[in-house]
């Protein structure tokens, strides 16, 4: 059952949360592995080196639609392939468990679950996309809560 008098908070919290763990992500490319060697490391994965810049201002600029909740369902989803693109082209070969070496998928399939459910959930409490929210909460008051 869902309480609709929480559930924009429990969305609420869920988006800040992303979008702050996108930005700590993006700031650990850009501080401590650096533009160039986070470009240096997606070639050699065969990747285009530029993608590395394309990648860290998707965390940077969807991590801050998200804190702010706008258009947080359009960028929820749009964030989800570069967790793809991690557990396939990174991850995967490491393992379920995230604390193997190099890391396991666990952590970005995981991450991926959030994302679609905050898309689920769209906005909550306190976003600037708040429009459309206004729709989920009609639909939430016709449940029953307790």
């Amino acid at each position: 059952m869902i309480d609709a008098r929480t559930a924009p908070y429990a969305a609420l919290l869920l988006r800040v949360t992303l979008g702050g763990v996108f930005l700590a992500h993006a700031a650990l490319k850009l501080f401590l592995l650096t533009p160039a060697g986070t470009a240096k490391f997606l070639a050699s994965l065969g990747l285009p080196a530029e993608l590395a810049y394309v990648t860290m201002a998707a965390e940077i600029i969807g991590g801050i639609a998200l804190i702010v909740g706008f258009r947080t369902r359009i960028v929820a989803l749009a964030l989800t392939p570069i967790l793809l693109g991690a557990i396939v082209l990174v991850h995967g070969s490491s393992g379920f468990f995230f604390n193997n070496p190099n890391g396991g998928w666990e952590y970005p399939a995981f991450w991926i679950v959030a994302l679609v459910a905050q898309a689920l959930l769209v906005d909550g409490a306190y976003a600037l996309g708040s429009s459309r929210n206004s729709d989920v909460n009609l639909n939430l008051s016709g449940i029953s809560s307790r």
